[in-house]
């Protein structure tokens, strides 16, 4: 009889950690999305508007690992009112040879923010300038530390500037922020103090307006984009959006509909063309990014299941060495 693993939140927080290794694996699921036969169907999202909630299910199968992982992943925004998180969730982990479950990582939405950040820093390492050293975190959440911390990893980050609708939060955040990471971290009264000059720009809100206007674009920019993962979802403005230099999607199937991409196509500011990429061909050598210093480029993450598929083998394998986990037989 096999047995199945059950691997709590804390079991997968001792072994898994937003590391180089967790960049590499997602960056791997990139290049495998250009370059392999992945199976990868659309999101599948549930809105229930009634408490300002949605539920994502994200999945898919990368030829090579031995396992593809199923992911619920509800976002509830209203929850911080009830001394609840906004996120969570869990992944189940399947036999890629048998579809047997092997594992259910029970993380409460931490492969998620891992894998995400981790996403971030791999659009970073790829489009950004490699002597980028500040940043304007557009965002005061958890995702917005973990985006810090993954940039850090691959780009010598020392100036921070933070924005935010609420400003005692971005403020409080700073405050925290330089504390924990020891670098220089500005709250900022506007958008516009926030992105002047900055080398990169982060935005990672579930806002239904954009912040980023095409007057913040300056030459050298890099924009992570990771907040609009639906329809209603939009921080970088549609004129913005035709003012890059160089746009780059996690999937464009995805964008076309999830994304910054989706705002840009209804205004008519974009054609569909072949100039749109997608950020597995630029990892794989298929296309070209960001040509010269001078560029503004902009990178549209809506989240894939293949980003999933990749953290939950890496953390399975983790937890497996470290001897982690509950095992019981079917």
């Amino acid at each position: 009889m096999s047995e199945v693993t059950l691997l709590s939140e804390a079991d997968l927080r001792s072994c898994v950690a937003l590391d180089l290794a967790s960049i590499d694996a997602v960056e791997q699921a990139f290049v495998l999305l250009a370059t392999a036969a992945v199976a990868m169907p659309p999101i599948l999202r549930l809105d229930i508007p009634e408490h300002n909630g949605e539920v994502d299910v994200k999945t898919a199968y990368l030829p090579g690992l031995e396992r593809f992982a199923i992911k619920v992943s509800p976002g509830f925004f209203d929850n911080p009112k009830l001394g609840l998180p906004s996120l969570n969730g869990m992944m189940m982990l399947l036999s890629a040879r048998t579809g047997l479950l092997e594992a259910l990582l029970l993380d409460n939405g931490y492969l998620t923010a891992v894998r995400t950040a981790a996403a971030g820093a791999v659009a970073a390492r790829c489009l950004s300038r490699e002597d980028s050293r500040s940043v304007a975190l557009i965002g005061a959440g958890e995702q917005a530390a973990l985006q810090l911390q993954a940039l850090r990893l691959v780009r010598p980050i020392d100036e921070v500037r933070v924005w935010a609708r609420d400003a005692q939060k971005a403020r409080a955040f700073s405050a925290e922020l330089a504390r924990d990471s020891g670098i220089a971290v500005t709250p900022c009264a506007s958008i516009d103090d926030a992105m002047e000059g900055v080398d990169i720009a982060i935005t990672c809100t579930p806002s239904r307006e954009p912040f980023i206007e095409a007057r913040h674009l300056h030459p050298g920019l890099h924009i992570t984009a990771m907040g609009s993962d639906a329809e209603h979802k939009n921080e970088i403005s549609p004129q913005a959006l035709a003012a890059v230099d160089c746009y780059v999607a996690d999937r464009l199937s995805q964008t076309r509909v999830l994304g910054e991409l989706h705002h840009a196509l209804v205004a008519g500011t974009v054609r569909d063309d072949l100039a749109l990429l997608e950020l597995g061909r630029v990892l794989a050598g298929q296309r070209i990014g960001r040509s010269d210093a001078a560029q503004v480029t902009l990178c549209d993450l809506t989240g894939t299941g293949a980003q999933d598929t990749a953290i939950a083998n890496l953390a399975f394998e983790r937890a497996r060495a470290a001897g982690k986990g509950f095992a019981f037989g079917r």
